[in-house]
């Protein structure tokens, strides 16, 4: 068992390649253990197919593309928060944790509302123009 613990990393990391792969192992737990990251990662590609097939201007893919990142930046920060109310709290109870929680979650909310009154305002005058 000591031996197994010795390899893990307490410090800072050494180098670049390091970081990055510490980052990727960050994104990789947020895809395969993350149902809500899941959802928003494939509303964001259906919103950028959308964009293609609409054929939106360069305007209408930077507001797009906030949308998108806006969204998958809040369910990040939503999702560090879990993770460390719950690494606090040890499966007790608390109002505060909940608060927390429950405020986090909250964020993802309003970032979605953003995207969704984005996505309206591009993407429904894209498509009259499509179909006329």
């Amino acid at each position: 068992m000591a031996l197994k613990d010795s390899k893990k990393q307490i410090g800072k990391n050494k180098n670049f390649c390091q970081s990055l792969a510490h980052a990727l192992q960050g994104i990789w737990a947020l895809i395969t253990e993350e149902r809500n990251f899941r959802f928003h990662v494939f509303a964001s590609t259906f919103a950028f197919i959308m964009g293609i097939i609409l054929k939106i201007d360069i305007n209408g893919w930077l507001w797009i593309a906030t949308a998108m990142f806006v969204v998958i930046a809040a369910e990040v920060l939503n999702t560090i928060v879990e993770t460390v109310v719950d690494l606090i709290v040890d499966n007790h109870y608390s109002i505060l944790a909940k608060k927390a929680k429950d405020v986090a979650a909250g964020g993802v909310l309003i970032s979605a509302l953003f995207a969704v009154i984005i996505g309206c305002l591009i993407f429904i005058p894209s498509f009259f123009k499509l179909i006329r």
